[in-house]
């Protein structure tokens, strides 16, 4: 089928649903399984899903925890999702003597499959509204205050989701609070957790990836996008008896057919003011960036058949988001599409100020949202840069952060920590932190020395943080020193650093800890900055004008997918 029908989604875990009649005909829509328009479709289509049929395709359909979506399609465990969602894996087990991403891997029985170092495989097992307890903790509250009390609150629920022992929670459980319409309602998602998932099939890349980019998000595609993974549970295939059957027969024509998935993030509910922003600065700037990186990358990939193997992943998926961003950009550059988003959000104005109790509560969302995106602005590169990764673009420099904020934020209340590293992120994130996955020293020479060259031409030479972590030296000879000096690469290095604490961190004289140690007061500065100037005002007035949409309209709209 050309188009699919209706999606529905929950969070992160978005379970969606595509619901078609025939290739000509769609309906629009990611809805989350608590909130079926079971009205809608049954008008529609003459159908009426039982709360048996919706359970069954929710808990069939899984999450790949890192991003992206998969079924269960048998029962014993068997995983199928698309090539690329299997790709870290099918690198990570690779090397120069077998390259699984050129040749491709099958496991012919259940002994020669391989375990993925990476992998974390969610089954979504509840969905619970937690609107009324979170909206109760901010009720009254303003400016950091606000955002600090939401964040606790979402951190408490996860804890008492997960449940905890002298052993701390229960690994086998995550819970996340989703935040769905920006703000209007908060869900409590309760996941299986899998983290021993194995590769079974994967295609070689020149089937799984024919045409490469020019054909990438063009249909129709014609290639093998599929990989199999399975679910071990206590070193046994997981069984499980909700999983999706093949049909030898499969689709017909005029048939309807709904498609389980996880989407990743939409933003149709955003204000025109944050669209602005997205077209005006994030996306040139991201793009940009992007499009150097492509070339670089491009040109180390022509060095050797190694280069071109430990490159080709990320060059993958940084060629993904050139495309998905300059899609993004492309709409928002039309100037019927801003025109008819600006006549929508003053159509919804007007509806709120025909109402005095309403325009007192809502009416001045909108404006306030609007400052927050101009005031983002001024400080969006120092963020991009110092916080968020584009400075510092290394795995292992990712490691020693992740050990460095780990040993500060594991002392302090669960509650009072950065989301991040809260007691129900933190199977997730060792699993990641430990992984046995190898690290290419030339590629992380390569990207450290990209980014500190960003870092330096985005800030400036004299800016402060700038001077303190190149000093004399040169992006491309810090990132040589940095990358052959590390030890990082140890993963029993890793587990002693983060075992030993704040005591372990400071002793420590590995070059990347001691730079993640240099520069971390400066990104935490422009973090708090950013959270509490920008971020609790988007959230407060994001939820207002969320409030307001369902004052006029009812709750009668999908939400934003959100992964």
């Amino acid at each position: 089928m050309n188009r699919l029908a209706r999606f529905l989604s929950n969070w992160p875990c978005a379970a969606a649903l595509a619901l078609s009649l025939s290739s000509a005909g769609a309906d629009e829509g990611m809805w989350t399984f608590n909130n079926f328009p079971r009205d809608k479709v049954k008008q529609s289509y003459g159908f009426t899903p039982s709360d048996d049929w919706l359970n069954h395709a929710r808990l069939s359909a899984v999450r790949l925890a890192r991003g992206c979506s998969g079924s269960f399609v048998s029962d014993s465990g068997l995983v199928m999702t698309n090539h690329h969602c299997a790709t870290e894996c099918v690198k990570d087990l690779s090397s120069a003597k077998q390259d699984f991403i050129k040749s491709g891997f099958l496991a012919k029985t259940e002994a020669d499959e391989r375990k993925c170092p990476g992998i974390e495989v969610n089954q979504l097992v509840d969905i619970k509204d937690v609107s009324a307890r979170i909206q109760a903790a901010t009720k009254g509250l303003e400016g950091p205050r606000f955002n600090e009390s939401q964040k606790a609150e979402m951190s408490r629920i996860e804890k008492e989701c997960a449940g905890s022992n002298e052993q701390g929670q229960d690994a086998k459980v995550r819970c996340d609070v989703v935040t769905l319409y920006h703000g209007g309602r908060f869900d409590l998602y309760k996941y299986r957790r899998f983290q021993d998932v194995r590769l079974v099939f994967a295609p070689e890349f020149q089937m799984a990836f024919f045409g490469g980019d020019p054909d990438n998000f063009n249909f129709p595609r014609y290639d093998l996008d599929v990989s199999f993974l399975r679910v071990y549970e206590d070193g046994k295939p997981r069984r499980t008896d909700d999983h999706f059957r093949f049909s030898p027969a499969g689709a017909k024509e005029g048939e309807l057919v709904f498609v389980a998935g996880h989407p990743g993030t939409t933003q149709r509910l955003r204000t025109v003011a944050e669209l602005s922003f997205l077209r005006d600065t994030a996306f040139p700037e991201r793009l940009l960036r992007l499009a150097e990186l492509r070339g670089l990358l491009t040109q180390f990939a022509r060095r050797g058949p190694e280069e071109r193997r430990i490159s080709q992943g990320q060059l993958f998926f940084v060629e993904n988001a050139v495309k998905a961003i300059s899609g993004e950009e492309e709409t928002l550059l039309d100037p019927t599409f801003m025109a008819k988003k600006t006549a929508e959000e003053k159509s919804l104005r007007e509806g709120i100020a025909k109402v005095p109790a309403l325009q007192k509560l809502y009416g001045g969302a909108w404006d306030q949202a609007a400052r927050a995106q101009a005031d983002l602005k001024p400080i969006y590169k120092r963020l991009s840069y110092l916080e968020r990764g584009g400075g510092f673009q290394s795995e292992l420099f990712h490691i020693a952060r992740t050990l460095v904020r780990a040993a500060d934020e594991r002392q302090k209340p669960n509650e009072k920590r950065l989301r991040e590293y809260r007691e129900s992120a933190l199977p997730s994130l060792t699993q990641e932190l430990f992984s046995s996955a190898p690290i290419y020293l030339k590629m992380e020479e390569l990207t450290l020395g990209f980014s500190l060259s960003k870092l330096r031409e985005g800030l400036g030479a004299d800016h402060p943080a700038v001077k303190k972590v190149l000093g004399k030296d040169s992006p491309e000879d810090l990132a040589r020193a940095l990358t052959s000096g590390s030890q990082l690469q140890d993963v029993a290095l890793r587990k002693k650093l983060w075992e030993g604490g704040p005591r372990a961190i400071a002793a420590s004289n590995d070059p990347m800890i001691r730079l993640a140690r240099l520069i971390d007061d400066d990104a935490r500065a422009i973090r708090k900055l950013y959270e509490d100037q920008i971020e609790a005002v988007e959230k407060k007035h994001d939820e207002l004008i969320a409030k307001a949409i369902f004052a006029i309209k009812g709750q009668g709209s999908y939400p934003d997918a959100t992964f």
